[in-house]
Order: structure tokens, then sequence, then C-alpha cells
């Protein structure tokens, strides 16, 4: 259910990207000086943000955070750094 939820919600984020009804409006200005347009792609913006933390929360692989090889070589890096603080 999680995966068709956040698949729902990329579809339609990506549908809202499409804002064909602000491209020939400059009016009204939000705040008195932000163009509607802009506005809504800032708006957009954060809610890209915040489907992405989604994404990296619930859809993340988990074998990529498991990896030996990436592991082995972070705990060689953290070694040599603590060997180095001395």
């Amino acid at each position: 259910m999680r995966r068709w939820l956040l698949i729902l919600c990329v579809s339609v984020m990506y549908l809202l990207h499409q804002d064909f009804w602000n491209w020939n409006e400059a009016f009204p200005l939000i705040f008195g000086f932000l163009p509607i347009g802009l506005f809504y792609h800032l708006c957009y913006s954060v809610a890209a943000a915040l489907l992405m933390w989604l994404l990296v929360s619930f859809a993340w692989p988990s074998h990529l955070e498991t990896s030996g090889s990436h592991s082995a070589a972070r705990e060689e890096i953290r070694s040599a750094r603590a060997g180095n603080n001395r």
C-alpha cells in the first residue's frame, strides 16, 4: 500500500509541475511583489523536497546501506582519522 501511495504522490507532483494555468499570469502579486507563477514554483519546490524526504525515508533500498565494501572503507577512513587525532 505504501509503495502505491508513493507512486501516486510522484505522479501527482509530475502533473502539478506542468503549471500551464500560470504561464501568462503575472497577477495577483503575493506579498505585494512576488508573481503568482514564482510563488507557485516556490511552493512546488518545498513540496518536491518533502516528497524526496518521504521517498528516501520509506522507499530507499536497504541493500545499499549494507554493502560490505563501502562499510569496510568507511571503517578504514575512521580508524585513519582517529589515528591522526592522537
